[in-house]
């Protein structure tokens, strides 16, 4: 290669260097904004409050901004990633440690722009890339509802993030690669009832942050399509594939039925969607619930990509299906049957058939009970064998449950199990 050439290239190598700084010294200019004086806030309006109760309601806020046993939204809930620990922060009305000092001017270019009040950049575990589709009167609601709450004194506790993830410069590499900001459109190919359900799924539930798959830097790879949950503890499933969660070809009853009450006839949400019912959906006006639907049933349907079927080992089914009819069929019946209004099928399963068995192992592992809400107010449980049962015997029962009654998913392994475990 001539020496041309290769100054060329290097050139326009350098040139790359120089607009990538460039772009990535603009995004760590933003300015800070002023804290605002105490007894300077203007005081909301019952309304506004209350709409934005309702909108925390659909975001569940509180899930992610509660440490367990801690005060609602006063922080301190850690948030495990592939890149390490974040710590959610304070959104009371405290001057020292939450919102006290934000202006709603500060608070809306939060949740639009992803800058916290100082000008830093926000790590995207605080959903800002939904968030930004938010209006401002929406925003400004849900910062009235969190300024009414009662004042917590939280310490600020750091995140413990690898080398670069946890370096601004690093946070503007990926929001050049991963966010653009901006509001809602319209669809006007759509109705009334689509655009609100686009709205409620895209933006304040933000639910395309769980159910969809990450590539290496956190980034949305495949939206809708399903993936690990941060912590690597649960499986979001495909909202595309009807084979795992997609709602496409059911009633919108049964999809309305689902999100309001956490269990329909054959299905029930566990885990993080189980809190998703409990502290967001169920509490949601039927008309938002109804439009929710008729966004999700409009997703284009895309089924997962499958390995072809693998029987499991003889004696693996065998040992599966001793310890199933000692811990399990009491329940969920000898075929699989379940019993209606109580305990949950296990033939035909959807969380059961799909390729990831995370769902599985997590429910036999850890247990668990379905949201309580008006329609089940005390729903049954699972209870968890964790204690009392070895990995070996977890992927045997797992196995088991997976090709049996016509289920035709992958056999477990004990690995898998102490991945999960």
């Amino acid at each position: 290669m001539s020496r041309r050439i290769l100054t060329r290239i290097a050139l326009v190598f350098l040139v790359c260097v120089v607009l990538l700084l460039a772009l990535v010294g603009r995004q760590l200019m933003a300015p800070a904004l002023p804290p605002v004086a105490e007894g300077e806030q203007p005081t909301p309006s019952a309304g506004q409050v209350a709409r934005g109760a309702y909108l925390a309601r659909a975001g569940n806020c509180m899930a992610c901004h509660t440490a367990r046993g801690g005060e609602p939204y006063a922080g301190g809930h850690v948030v495990n990633t592939p890149f390490g620990n974040l710590v959610a922060g304070n959104l009371t009305p405290d001057r020292a440690t939450g919102l006290g000092a934000w202006s709603a001017e500060a608070f809306r270019r939060a949740l639009h722009e992803g800058l916290s009040r100082d000008g830093r950049l926000l790590y995207p575990a605080f959903p800002y890339a939904h968030t930004t589709r938010l209006t401002d009167e929406d925003a400004d609601a849900l910062f009235a509802y969190l300024r009414s709450l009662p004042p917590v004194q939280r310490a600020v506790e750091p995140h413990t993030l690898r080398f670069p993830y946890g370096t601004q410069a690093a946070l503007a590499v990926w929001r050049l690669l991963n966010f653009e900001p901006g509001r809602q459109v319209v669809d006007a190919s759509r109705d009334a009832e689509w655009n609100r359900g686009a709205y409620l799924v895209e933006g304040v539930a933000h639910c395309a942050a769980c159910h969809s798959g990450r590539d290496a830097l956190g980034g949305t790879a495949s939206m809708w399509a399903g993936g690990l949950m941060p912590d690597g503890r649960w499986y979001a499933p495909s909202l595309l594939d009807p084979a795992e969660a997609g709602l496409q070809e059911w009633p919108a009853e049964r999809v309305v039925a689902l999100l309001r009450d956490g269990s329909v006839e054959g299905a029930t949400v566990m885990g993080p969607m189980a809190e998703a019912v409990f502290h967001g959906t169920s509490h949601l006006a039927e008309e938002d619930l109804r439009a929710m639907a008729a966004y999700l049933q409009a997703l284009p349907v895309k089924p997962a990509a499958r390995p072809g079927f693998r029987p499991a080992d003889v004696d693996q089914m065998a040992l599966g299906g001793r310890l199933y009819e000692q811990h399990c069929a009491d329940c969920h019946g000898a075929q699989g049957q379940g019993a209606p209004d109580a305990y949950l099928p296990l033939a035909g399963n959807r969380a059961v058939g799909m390729t990831s068995p995370v769902n599985t192992l997590q429910a036999i592992l850890s247990g668990g009970f379905p949201p309580s809400t008006a329609a089940h107010p005390q729903p049954y449980g699972m209870p968890p064998f964790r204690p009392l049962l070895s990995d070996a015997e977890i992927a045997a029962v797992a196995t088991y449950v997976r090709q049996s009654w016509g289920n035709r998913a992958s056999p477990v392994s004990s690995l898998d199990v102490q991945r999960v475990r």
